[in-house]
């Protein structure tokens, strides 16, 4: 069963997340964490504590296990993490009421945050899920975007073009086709778009080593959203796990010619770079561009593993 989970900033509880969700191991918060076990979550973030009183991302619940540090309490252990092109309001499904079946019920407006006192985790419906999702990733599955983000190509070419699917289906934000949502999910060519946009986005398209904003006649840009922990290997589809790259600084990267230190600064493995190439490392020692907020920029975890695969090579 899917359900919401609420995640606060400064809770208290060991949250990380893209890979793992802290609560109290009892009641209704561990019957909602254990039905959802193989099905999907919608992270919600209320307002308390500074948060955006909104839904911000996916993810799917692997299994729970105990919190062996700090008694009575259990971690849910998530996978397939995918934030939303922006955070999807709370209170706003278009029709000026909630998303969540049983708050649409509730007569008074006032009362809607009684009815979630103590539901940080609860139980949602297959087509609020469905509704949720399409809006929250509406950038990505839009039509208008898809030369943008490289969704390009009909279902008959022998690419699985969910998102194309989906419209085609009239699948729209309010939709409830479930299976074609899920199938959305872990469509590695949806995942690359949304990861594409929320991190070219982010850099102002700008390669984060040369600087240079290249935009084609097509309105797409010319710089490619590269993860630093690869998502072969675990690598999650977020900002702070990407950089903003062109072609050949991407090519650079991924086979680990090239890496960053702790402070942004890069490294070069310069007696396997070509020399021709060599120009474009002119100012190693300064800092990489990075995005105006510090909050996107490359998580010290994910540089420190990509560092590790630089110095094994």
């Amino acid at each position: 069963m899917k359900a919401v989970f609420d995640t606060k900033p400064n809770s208290g509880y060991d949250d990380e997340i893209v890979g793992r969700y802290h609560f109290p191991a009892r009641g209704n918060y561990m019957a909602a964490a254990t039905a959802a076990v193989g099905d999907w979550i919608v992270y919600r973030e209320p307002q308390r504590n500074g948060g955006r009183r909104a839904y911000i991302a996916v993810a799917r619940v692997l299994r729970i296990q105990p919190d062996r540090v700090r008694p009575n309490h259990a971690y849910a252990i998530m996978g397939d993490y995918l934030p939303f092109d922006r955070p999807v309001p709370f209170g706003g499904d278009g029709d000026g009421g909630y998303w969540e079946t049983p708050l649409r019920a509730i007569a008074q407006a006032s009362r809607v945050g009684a009815a979630v006192q103590g539901k940080a985790m609860r139980p949602l419906a297959d087509a609020d899920f469905s509704a949720i999702v399409t809006a929250g990733l509406s950038e990505t599955l839009s039509p208008a975007n898809a030369i943008r983000l490289g969704l390009v190509g009909g279902i008959g070419d022998g690419v699985a073009d969910v998102a194309q699917a989906l419209f085609d289906h009239g699948v729209a934000p309010g939709g409830d086709d479930v299976r074609r949502v899920e199938q959305m999910l872990i469509n590695r060519k949806i995942r690359d778009a949304n990861f594409r946009r929320q991190v070219c986005e982010a850099y102002d398209d700008r390669c984060a080593v040369t600087g240079l904003k290249i935009i084609n006649g097509g309105g797409r840009s010319e710089v490619q959203a590269a993860h630093i922990w690869g998502v072969g290997d675990g690598g999650p589809d977020v900002v702070q796990n990407g950089l903003a790259l062109s072609g050949t600084v991407h090519w650079l990267f991924d086979r680990h010619l090239i890496s960053l230190t702790n402070d942004y600064r890069l490294l070069v493995s310069h007696n396997k770079v070509p020399a021709e190439l060599r120009v474009l490392f002119e100012r190693q020692m300064d800092r990489i561009h990075l995005p105006k907020d510090p909050r996107l920029w490359p998580h010290p975890t994910y540089v420190e593993r990509h560092r590790e695969a630089f110095m094994a090579a």
